[in-house]
């Protein structure tokens, strides 16, 4: 979850094809978009949404190995297994790997979360036929050769030394691990001691038996040419078998308090708490209410907490969802002297979020949400990444123009409704810092209630 963080078929083939084409709708004057899908039968899905105005095309691809499927003495596996598929694929080299993204101007990046690993790449839209089949063999022909396996280990030593030098990352990551149960909250880059042990027999089996195209998404958006994009597919991954994969297995959460010992004149404190996920029908008024309490300076948190009092130099709340789960998790950064008032205003402010917000709050969430949404709406990157994350959890894609008409529906009523009918959330509680709070006696009073 810390590591940004992100999401083949039979083609022309008829007895294959399974098309599901949404009506266009209207953006601007000129321009519109238009979703398409394809299912292939190894359970790989493509989807695409047409942006003809855009000279670019971004991919995402969302392969179904996350963190999750670590082994509990092997955490970090998934991670180490993305660093070392870019070292060499297919007929690629990995200095000539490397060069192929780069002759073709190619931006990429990868990132690994719970449930995936995702791969993206953005290129003029002429390149896209050109890049596909290096992704293909990432994919599906790493090289994983051994006498990398120590540079690649270096580099996510990296990943976590960082984090354990960095004190907000560092109770973050910690709140998000004892508030979840495992394996959803454990650390996406692993351990040190459970990088060391990986060897590159362990990342190759991994790889055969997680990276498989049952519960994989491929996602297209940009200036592109369906029928030719589903006929590539299906010649680069049509014929790839399934995998078993196996549930996940989850250990209830045992504690909900945790302070750090810090030597530092800075406490940090994390708050987390459960939320509805994205794919429940009051997810909209719940981030709703989550964008007042945070979401610009104007927001409850920065007004309350940094600029009337000057308890803290940064806080802030942030709403995740995984497919089944949701949850809030605040942060704040303040000196230790300071640190119980800050601690107790933010729980001020969580409580009184319950007694309703404003016409004016509601008001300027929705600007900033629309002018995101406009924004989003010109990223063939955004928009490959957003159709990704609607398919996983919604099982289609929403146009822009639904969501932009659920926010515009959006107002105090929902809100306050939402938050009036919402049960009892039981808080979990992390602080790093000099010295500990009484957690305990803290969690017993502070409900959100």
């Amino acid at each position: 979850m810390w590591k940004n963080v992100l999401h083949s078929l039979r083609g022309e083939k008829k007895n294959r094809e399974h098309f599901h084409h949404s009506t266009p709708f209207k953006m601007t004057p000129g321009t519109q978009t238009q979703n398409q899908i394809h299912h292939d039968p190894n359970g790989l899905t493509l989807i695409a949404e047409a942006m003809p105005w855009c000279e670019s095309v971004s991919c995402s691809i969302l392969v179904p190995c996350g963190s999750n499927d670590d082994p509990p003495e092997r955490l970090g596996l998934s991670n180490l297994t993305c660093e070392m598929a870019l070292r060499g694929a297919g007929q690629y080299g990995s200095r000539p790997l490397i060069e192929a993204f780069e002759n073709l101007g190619v931006d990429r990046s990868e990132s690994l979360g719970n449930m995936h690993t995702t791969y993206s790449v953005a290129t003029l839209s002429e390149n896209l036929p050109l890049i596909l089949p290096v992704m293909a063999d990432i994919l599906r022909r790493p090289h994983f050769p051994a006498g990398q396996l120590d540079a690649g280990k270096l580099v996510i030593e990296q990943e976590i030394i960082s984090v354990e030098d960095d004190p907000a990352g560092k109770v973050m990551q910690e709140l998000t691990r004892i508030h979840l149960p495992a394996p959803w909250g454990l650390p996406c880059h692993g351990t040190l001691d459970s990088l060391a042990a990986i060897t590159i027999d362990e990342i190759r089996k991994h790889h055969a038996r997680r990276y498989q195209p049952d519960g994989m998404i491929i996602s297209v958006a940009g200036k592109i040419h369906w029928p030719q994009l589903v006929e590539q597919f299906g010649e680069l991954f049509g014929d790839w078998p399934v995998q078993e994969r196996p549930a996940v297995i989850e250990t209830p959460v045992t504690t909900r308090t945790l302070h750090i010992p810090y030597d530092s004149a800075q406490t940090h404190i994390g708050v987390a708490f459960d939320e509805v996920p994205f794919r429940d029908p009051d997810y909209l008024p719940a981030w709703g209410a989550v964008g007042i309490l945070s979401g610009g300076m104007s927001s409850r948190l920065f007004t309350e907490v940094r600029e009337k009092r000057g308890l803290c130099y940064s806080v802030g709340a942030s709403y995740y969802s995984l497919r089944d789960r949701g949850g809030v998790t605040c942060y704040c950064g303040t000196s230790a002297e300071r640190a119980q008032e800050s601690l107790d205003v933010l729980l001020a402010e969580l409580r009184r979020l319950r007694k309703g917000v404003t016409e004016k709050e509601v008001e300027l969430l929705k600007i900033r949400a629309k002018s995101q949404l406009v924004m989003q709406q010109e990223s063939t990157g955004s928009r490959a990444s957003s159709i990704a994350r609607d398919w996983y959890h919604l099982g289609r894609i929403r146009p822009m123009s639904e969501i932009m008409e659920k926010i515009d529906a959006l107002d105090k009523t929902a809100i306050d409704a939402f938050l009036a009918r919402s049960p009892e959330r039981p808080l979990t509680l992390v602080t790093l810092g000099p010295e500990p709070f009484v957690l305990d006696d803290v969690l017993k009073i502070e409900q959100l209630r």
